[in-house]
């Protein structure tokens, strides 16, 4: 089983990744592999960490034992402390993620991180607005997409009103579902599209026959 990681830190902005990590833990019934992701979270330590909603949440792990070759992607949520000038450990932790080729998704104040750690100098990203990048004095602003939510190569990114979109990259990135499936996921949570969800039906009754 493999393994999708996301950062928990003081003030974690819960309703940017909740779509994203609640559907890899489990909406097994649409995966091309049921049960093939877990998701665990890691802290700065292993100390509870409170996020902005008020949940009280135990990291399973510390940063300083996250390997980039035991994991699938690293997800980083937006956070006040990002836009304080914290948490450039996770930052740090994002760049040998990148350098090890494996997939990094940041949302929101996140983002800003990346871009003062440079790793958005030369990908194709988005955020919450391309004057709130500038503040970083990053040099990526050439590559600034205005969308919900851009991949380029292994860099996930998205402002704070896009968790489905964010979601949708992250599913697209880890091949989680066929195309058709993850356009019936992202029209029905996203666009509240009734004709999606005989699709999603249709492919949890293929995935019990099977």
């Amino acid at each position: 089983m493999k393994t999708v990681h996301v950062a928990a830190y003081d003030l974690l902005a819960d309703w940017e990744v909740g779509a994203a990590i609640a559907h890899i833990n489990h909406n097994v019934n649409l995966q091309r592999e049921p049960g093939s992701f877990q998701v665990r979270t890691v802290g700065p330590s292993a100390e509870a960490v409170t996020t902005m909603g008020g949940m009280r949440v135990v990291p399973e792990m510390a940063l300083a034992d996250l390997d980039p070759a035991d994991s699938a992607l690293l997800i980083l949520p937006g956070s006040a402390l990002w836009d304080e000038g914290g948490l450039g450990e996770f930052a740090a932790a994002a760049r040998r993620f990148l350098d090890a080729g494996v997939p990094v998704a940041a949302i929101c104040g996140a983002t800003a991180g990346l871009a003062r750690e440079g790793l958005l100098d030369d990908r194709k990203h988005t955020s919450g607005a391309a004057e709130y990048l500038a503040y970083s004095g990053y040099a990526g602003g050439d590559s600034y997409v205005e969308e919900a939510a851009v991949t380029g190569g292994d860099l996930i990114t998205a402002g704070p009103t896009a968790p489905w979109e964010f979601a949708r990259e992250i599913f697209a990135k880890l091949d989680l579902y066929e195309p058709h499936i993850l356009d019936a996921w992202y029209r029905l949570f996203a666009k509240s599209d009734a004709s999606a969800f005989p699709v999603l039906v249709e492919q949890e009754a293929k995935a019990a026959a099977s």
